[in-house]
């Protein structure tokens, strides 16, 4: 469905993009930050499902200024690989791949940000420091970076069951953030990815649901 894109960053990146296309008019743009594994599979297919949703949608290889076309399993070898790339490339970098991606749908309409795990974080942070309206899911590391005013609208979903992200880091964000919409679903970490065994479809369901409604209230 979708086709690849080249990207420049104002910091100097070549990148490469995961773009997809309504079939009609779009309501919008909508930039998807990936997880710790790369614009892999499942990425794609959150990037058509916005598409379909009537969002022109892009998902930026951020780890492409490292390493070119990153895609990694959901084992403990990704996994670890995964965090060493994040850890190398720092937050600075991704979210001028978020702000590059953003422009290039801007002339779509408004655009929001909609992020996963580490992703999440990233699109948090476009919330604060590139003002664009943002979903967060589970967030790995959301309560690092809760001291940054939001400048736009945001959204988070969590995991009950999130053996990595517990109360207290919700607290911390919740607090920061107190004209967020903020949710809570019954399941595990990576509930949305539905390559992991995590997945729980009537959460991702909801989740997606409250999200489109999100970006159809903030980027009308």
């Amino acid at each position: 469905m979708g086709r690849t894109l080249a990207l420049h960053t104002a910091d100097g990146q070549d990148l490469g993009a995961y773009v997809a296309e309504p079939s009609g008019a779009a309501k919008g743009g909508i930039v998807v930050v990936q997880e710790i594994f790369g614009v892999n599979a499942h990425i794609r297919r959150v990037v058509d499902g916005y598409a379909r949703a009537g969002w022109r949608a892009i998902a930026p290889a951020v780890f492409d200024s490292l390493e070119r076309d990153v895609e990694l399993d959901y084992d403990a070898d990704g996994i670890a690989r995964g965090r060493a790339l994040v850890e190398r490339l720092g937050f600075d970098r991704a979210v001028a791949a978020v702000q590059a991606a953003a422009a290039a749908v801007a002339d779509s309409g408004r655009v929001g940000v909609v992020g996963y795990c580490w992703g999440g974080t990233i699109a948090y942070l476009a919330a604060t420091r590139l003002a664009l309206p943002a979903v967060s899911y589970y967030g790995g590391r959301n309560a690092q970076v809760a001291g940054e005013p939001a400048k736009a609208p945001l959204m988070f979903h969590y995991a009950l069951r999130d053996a990595h992200i517990g109360s207290a880091d919700r607290d911390v964000v919740r607090r920061a953030n107190p004209d967020a919409e903020f949710f809570v679903y019954d399941a595990d970490h990576g509930f949305n990815c539905d390559a992991r065994a995590a997945y729980d479809a009537p959460s991702a369901a909801l989740a997606l649901q409250r999200s489109l409604d999100f970006f159809a209230r903030h980027l009308a």
